[in-house]
């Protein structure tokens, strides 16, 4: 059994793979300062873009857990959620409120993915 860890700092690995699964750390966006529609997209294009690198794609995705700072922001998530997410290969999901690291952050996502 192996386990494989990429970019590792002291208190996380972005990325650990083992036994075929890839387990993506949080993922936020690019620019804490712009609304909630942008804060998905980038963010959602910094998991496509770990998939990639870690030997997965975002047809691959088994699970997403997604964070909000509030669900007010639910429905302007899911629209960029859905047009991301291929037809056919939604993974499973759980959304929920929570509290976040840095006050202007938004959103954020945690993905396990199938290597392949």
């Amino acid at each position: 059994m192996t386990i494989e860890r990429l970019e590792t700092k002291p208190r996380m690995s972005r990325i650990v793979k083992h036994n075929g699964t890839i387990y993506l750390c949080g993922q936020v966006c690019a620019d804490a300062t712009k609304g909630i529609t942008e804060q998905t997209q980038t963010m959602l294009d910094k998991v496509e873009s770990l998939l990639i690198q870690s030997g997965s794609s975002k047809q691959h995705m088994l699970s997403a857990t997604i964070y909000l700072k509030t669900m007010a922001d639910f429905s302007a998530m899911n629209a960029v959620w859905d047009a991301w997410v291929p037809d056919g290969y939604a993974p499973s999901r759980a959304c929920v409120e929570a509290a976040m690291a840095r006050d202007m952050l938004l959103v954020e996502i945690s993905v396990v993915a199938a290597e392949i």
